[in-house]
């Protein structure tokens, strides 16, 4: 009797490493993963755009064509909101990972200031 209440109450506490590691540290951790990933990816995204502007501003310059800043602008807007329906994506996938979702969504943001 005395081995059933141990392991019945062993098997419902939130705090024990049975309950934590699946629901709030697995999810974590490939939050953080996503997120790190998704902020360096950005990052080089960024720095090949700006090399392709400054390539464009060189041209202008040197008069192989001409740029508008309008066409530019626009350019910037669609880039601007293909990567918050993309991060939008991102994080609805990761609260779907466990009931709550709060782990893995915590971990992406935790990701995304560590890259």
């Amino acid at each position: 009797m005395k081995d059933q209440l141990i392991t019945s109450t062993q098997s419902s506490d939130i705090f024990s490493a049975a309950f934590l590691l699946p629901n709030v540290g697995a999810p974590f951790v490939i939050g953080l993963a996503v997120g790190y990933f998704a902020k360096k990816m950005l990052r080089l995204a960024l720095f090949i755009g700006g090399g392709a502007i400054v390539l464009m501003f060189v041209s202008e310059y040197y008069g192989f064509f001409t740029l508008s800043d309008a066409s530019l602008q626009h350019a910037a807007t669609v880039a601007t909101e293909t990567a918050e329906s993309s991060g939008n994506f991102l994080i609805n996938r990761l609260s779907s990972i466990t009931g709550k979702g709060m782990s893995s969504v915590a971990g992406f943001y935790c990701g995304l200031k560590m890259g």
